[in-house]
């Protein structure tokens, strides 16, 4: 019965994530036209926000047990999943085009910033200070955000909305708590699954729920790339890769600060700026293609997901 009822908890969840995501993007869009700013602007920002929230929370309460180490490694983990898994995923399933300010200024102001952070960190402690430092960090990148979403040309208004503002806001808000909800689900029941199955929790860690907070940005980032939506798609990965370090890492700085595990800064933060400086050489080198556009293509998705599939693979061999 227990199997029986984490199965069905996974198959609504799954259901859940595929609608949830498809009017989260619907709603996020229509705004994004009605206020006439730029897809980009708005999947960095509301949706990459929104899709982060589970980490923000999952780290939140781990730094009040005083296990700050878990919201440190949810943190990059979250990014190396968003990269090597949802980029991945997303590029395979549909090639993602990339608009030129998301090469030239979005890209590497995420690279500057995954390297800034470490540099907090080369001391191996996570202080309160620090905190300050990213929240200060964070509050510019919003402005500098606002600011250059306003400016940028790719506002992609050859599409008229379809709904008003009321109707885009519930959607926008009906479509986040299902992912939210549904990813919960689908977590829940695939590790009673494997529980049943026999598999190790230290597994079931690495895999199910790493997985499973980066449920949101991966099912976010598809259904944008299905409807079109590229500058969402990529937006929605960019955004959230910011608000897991800028938002996520002072919860631990400020509520249980100390030493950080070495082999975060050994092992997983090096991966997450490898696969970081990979995604702009991928991106610069697809745009000098007989001067075509930017784009994230299938060959590219698979190289992504091939580095994640590994980095896992790594990480659960060296657990055994």
């Amino acid at each position: 019965m227990g199997l029986a009822l984490a199965a069905l908890a996974v198959v609504l969840g799954l259901a859940g994530l595929v609608f949830g995501a498809d009017r989260f993007v619907f709603g996020a869009s229509t705004l994004a036209r009605r206020m006439g700013v730029s897809p980009l602007l708005v999947g960095m920002l509301i949706v990459g926000l929104g899709t982060s929230a589970p980490e923000m929370l999952v780290s939140a309460m781990a730094a009040l047990d005083g296990s700050g180490g878990i919201a440190l490694g949810n943190a990059v983990g979250s990014n190396i999943t968003n990269i090597g898994l949802v980029l991945g995923v997303s590029a395979l399933i549909k090639p993602i085009r990339l608009h030129r300010d998301v090469v030239r200024r979005e890209i590497p102001v995420v690279l500057l910033i995954t390297f800034g952070v470490v540099l907090l960190l080369v001391d191996w402690q996570l202080r309160p200070v620090d905190g300050a430092i990213l929240v200060a960090t964070l509050i510019l990148f919003l402005v500098r955000a606002i600011r250059s979403g306003r400016d940028s040309e790719e506002v992609e208004d050859e599409a008229e909305p379809t709904a008003g503002y009321g109707r885009a806001t519930l959607w926008l808000l009906v479509g986040l708590a299902l992912l939210m909800g549904s990813s919960r689900g689908v977590v829940w029941g695939a590790s009673e699954i494997a529980s049943t199955l026999g598999v190790s929790d230290l597994v079931i860690g690495l895999t199910v729920v790493a997985i499973g907070t980066s449920l949101p940005e991966l099912a976010a980032s598809v259904a944008s790339a299905l409807r079109g939506e590229d500058a969402m798609a990529i937006g929605n990965v960019l955004g959230s890769n910011v608000f897991n370090l800028l938002a996520v890492l002072p919860f631990p700085a400020f509520l249980d600060p100390g030493e950080i595990d070495h082999s975060l800064l050994i092992r997983d933060y090096p991966v997450m700026g490898s696969l970081t400086v990979l995604l702009v050489i991928l991106a610069l080198a697809s745009g000098r293609k007989e001067g075509s556009e930017p784009r994230l293509g299938r060959r590219v998705g698979a190289v992504f997901l091939t580095c994640y599939l590994t980095y896992v693979g790594v990480l659960v061999a060296m657990s055994l």
